[in-house]
Formats: structure tokens, sequence, C-alpha cells
């Protein structure tokens, strides 16, 4: 291998600052740069993974990209499946410990974790190891030596610690093992830059610590921001439900697209797309100078994200079924039928509940008061209101849950 493989440095860093919010030291990964090109020996980029998810959506993508451009760059791609870790249950961003999980738990969700992720990185040049190989292998006495190097009071500075601490919510122990343990997989691998959200900063330098301490070269750290979900306000998280999934049906991709803010336009281009820089500079002047509706490059970004864990076929076509839905008003080619008694009369409370398009009739009640339910193109207002069935009628409900009710037998 030779320089030849390797982008200039310059060219590298433009890739590589893209959207990250902070490089730890800059001046050093310069160095380690050109010491790679130089030696034509690739640098080691960790990036450990949580299995306590292994459900990815986009906001799980934005640490993933920047591996990826790292790979494309001709670096290797070292992920970490923390199943050892795992069992400790890392507390990083919560008020209270996360659950632990088993041994088989882990390796189950990290293989579900790493088929999802190989739509982001090249599966082929991605290494995969996970962390109960080395740590699996400590002992006692090696514990309390790693323990040893790092302070209670150095833990405490970690934020969601001291929270804890100053409210007297409980802190076990075996929790300040967690950036250590994390510590050590750097150390393992001899990371030479570790990526991870600004939620993971404080384990990430704990990192540098110890690999200083173990005699190996301090790894650069690179943090990328928390994607905000769909909602505008938190950060994407399926127990917000305002997140995009990397496995979801391309019109739900596109559809959960267009429901963002206008605010959020940009961002999600920026860390969450290939678009390129050029482009990107592009759509910022023009959500400032207000020469195109939002509209049009929310649109734009929906095919786009689609296309990369799709491809643009399958783009087109949902953006051709969202136009028939919202903006043409029209019923989708595929709907699922229901086959009900032709002329029967039922409560349109309980002709939700029979098509399972409520939990409960509380739930049924809710979505008839607040205008989301539907016959034919009619709203539903009324609770009490009786439906005659009609075969071919179509339920609507929400923006996206259609069905036709069809004749017994048919």
């Amino acid at each position: 291998m030779n320089d030849l493989h390797f982008p200039s440095v310059n060219e590298q860093m433009d890739i590589i600052r893209r959207g990250a919010v902070e490089i730890t030291p800059e001046e050093e990964l310069v160095q380690k740069i050109e010491r790679s090109i130089k030696s034509g020996k690739p640098l080691n980029i960790k990036l450990g993974c949580d299995p306590s998810r292994p459900d990815l959506h986009i906001g799980h993508s934005v640490v993933l990209r920047k591996l990826a451009q790292f790979q494309q760059l001709g670096h290797q791609a070292i992920l970490i499946i923390g199943d050892f870790t795992g069992m400790i249950g890392d507390p990083s961003g919560r008020n209270s410990t996360r659950p632990a999980l088993t041994l088989e738990q882990t390796r189950i969700n990290g293989e579900s974790y790493f088929q999802q992720a190989s739509k982001i990185l090249d599966k082929e040049k991605t290494k995969i190891v996970y962390n109960s190989e080395w740590l699996g292998k400590m002992t006692f006495e090696d514990v309390i030596k790693l323990s040893s190097k790092y302070t209670v009071a150095r833990m405490l500075e970690r934020d969601d610690f001291t929270k804890r601490y100053k409210s007297g919510e409980p802190i076990s122990i075996h929790e300040f093992l967690y950036p250590l343990a994390q510590a050590m997989d750097s150390v393992a691998i001899q990371s030479d830059v570790e990526l991870g959200g600004t939620d993971q900063k404080f384990n990430l330098l704990v990192g540098r610590d110890i690999q200083r301490e173990y005699g190996v070269e301090p790894q650069v750290i690179l943090t990328m921001p928390l994607l905000v979900g769909t909602d505008g306000v938190e950060k994407m998280s399926k127990s917000y439900d305002n997140y995009i999934g990397i496995s979801d049906l391309p019109e739900q991709i596109f559809g959960r697209t267009m429901s963002i803010p206008d605010t959020l336009i940009y961002t999600y281009f920026e860390l969450a797309t290939n678009v390129s820089n050029e482009r990107l500079k592009e759509i910022k002047a023009a959500l400032e100078d207000g020469k195109i509706n939002p509209r049009d490059l929310k649109r734009e970004l929906a095919r786009t994200l689609v296309a990369m864990y799709y491809d643009k076929s399958a783009a087109i076509k949902a953006q051709e079924e969202f136009d028939k839905i919202f903006i043409k008003k029209e019923i989708p080619d595929e709907i699922d039928e229901f086959n009900i008694e032709e002329n029967k009369e039922i409560n349109i409370l309980d002709l939700l509940l029979l098509v399972n398009f409520a939990p409960s009739k509380g739930e049924a009640k809710r979505l008839v008061q607040q205008g989301g339910v539907s016959i034919d193109g009619e709203k539903i207002s009324d609770v009490h209101q009786n439906i005659k069935i009609k075969s071919g009628m179509i339920l609507k409900v929400g923006k996206r849950k259609f069905i036709k009710l069809t004749k017994e037998g048919k």
C-alpha cells in the first residue's frame, strides 16, 4: 500500500469535519493522517455499538455515516459490539442505570445492529469484534489495577453522575467500571480515532487517558450531534415515536421525513444524507433567501433518504404514493380489505375497534372527536353515529390508515 491510496490531508479533513461537533485534539488527527499517508497504513477508527438497541434509526446513522466516511478515505472501520459492557448497563445521558442484558441478548442484538449498519457501511471492509474477547479474560487483579488508574473525583465530573449524586440518586460502583471497560476496548484494538455522540464525550476522553496509562498512543475523539427527532423537540428515539427507521418501508421513510419542521431540513441533509458540500451550500442559501418553498426541499430530502436505504425507483414510488394520499387526496394503490356483512349497521366506535384501528373505545372516541376519521372522504364527527355498511366503503383514520370494507364471502 502507498500514499496514492489516500486523499490528501486537507481533502480528508474537509470530509471528516462535516457535521462534527468536536475533534479533540484536531492537530493530533492531522498528524495521524499525515503519518498514515506516509506509511500507507490506515488508521483504526473505532465505534462502540450499544447492543441494547437492535433497531436503528437515522439518528444512529449520523455517527455510522461518519465511520463510513473514514472507511471511504481508506481507513479501517472497527465496530465493537459491547456484548460484555452490555451486561453492565451504560448510564450515559441517563438519570438511572440502564438495565443490564444477558450475554446471549447482547449477541443477538449485536448481529441485528450489524445487519442494519451494513446499509451504511461497506460490510466487507468492516471489522467486527466483541469486547468480551478481552474483557471476559480480565482477572479481578486486572480490574483492580485498571480501577487504580482513574479517580472517583474524575468520574463525578460526568454530568449524569453529578446530577444523580447531587439529587441523592444511587450510583452503583459497577457503573464507574463502564467507561473504564469502554476505554479498555480502545487499548485492545489500539484505536487511533473513536467516534460517538456528544453524550459519549466523557467515556471517549477516559479512553485517551487509559490508553496512555497502558502505553498506547492516545486516540483522537470525534463527537457528532444527537439528531433531533421528527417532532423538532426531543432527540430522535423510538420511545418518543419521533424517529425514521433505517429498516422502515420506503413510504414510511418518505412520510415521516415530510413531517419534520422546516427548521430541521438543513440539519437532516447535513447529518443524515450523502449530498455534496456544494449542494449543502445551495440548500442553506435557498432556505435563507426564501426563494424556494421549504416543502420542495423536504421532498428532495425524503427522496434522498429513501434512495439511500432502497433505490431511486423506490423513492419515486414513495413520493407518488405520498402525493396521492396527501396532495391529490386519493386512495393508495394497495389497501387492506376487511370482510363485513353488507347493510349491517354498526356504531363508528365499534367499527374502529372491529378493524383494529383503535385499541380501545376511549381511543376510538378521541380519534373521532379530533376529526381523524372519515368514510368515503366524509368526516365523521359524531361518536354516536351508526354506519350502514356498503361493500367498497373506504374507512380512513389519521393520514395513513386506510381499509376497504368488503362484502363477506367476497
